[in-house]
């Protein structure tokens, strides 16, 4: 195992632990890049309008691949390059990201329409189907419009 992996814990508080994990803003919208969006590849984690540096993405992906959320495989077009998917255990992440998409977008100005937020609120179980049937069949379609 990595050292992240068996990086002394603070606490055994699930909270905690998740927090260890994912508690940076960079690796959620990594895993949200991937799961809403349908990115595989470092340049387009790289485009994707949040300002990430790329030393710092190389280090997240590192991380959630050495935590089992995601794993590096080799590119669906090009062996050469690297691919992103996330794992089981990634995928499990869905239900919260829903959440604080729905969240988010009801306590603060974004980017995305209310009328879909109001959709997927009112029909969390069908969207979350949706985003798992499309980690299974390695569907890249984008389950959200690309925001402003």
């Amino acid at each position: 195992m990595s050292e992240v992996a068996n990086s002394k814990r603070r606490s055994g508080c699930p909270v905690s632990i998740s927090l260890e994990r994912l508690g940076d803003r960079w690796s959620l919208l990594i895993i949200r890049d991937l799961m809403v969006r349908g990115f595989r590849a470092f340049k387009e984690f790289q485009e994707s309008g949040e300002g990430i540096a790329t030393n710092i993405l190389a280090d997240r992906l590192r991380k959630l691949e050495a935590t089992g959320i995601i794993t590096a495989e080799p590119g669906e077009r090009d062996g050469r390059r690297v691919d992103y998917r996330l794992t089981e255990k990634g995928i499990d992440l869905a239900p919260v990201l829903l959440e604080l998409l729905i969240w988010g977008a009801r306590h603060e100005e974004t980017g995305v329409s209310c009328a879909l937020i109001e959709h997927m609120e009112k029909n969390r179980e069908e969207v979350l189907a949706e985003v798992r049937r499309r980690w299974q069949e390695r569907d890249r379609t984008p389950l959200l419009p690309k925001s402003r």
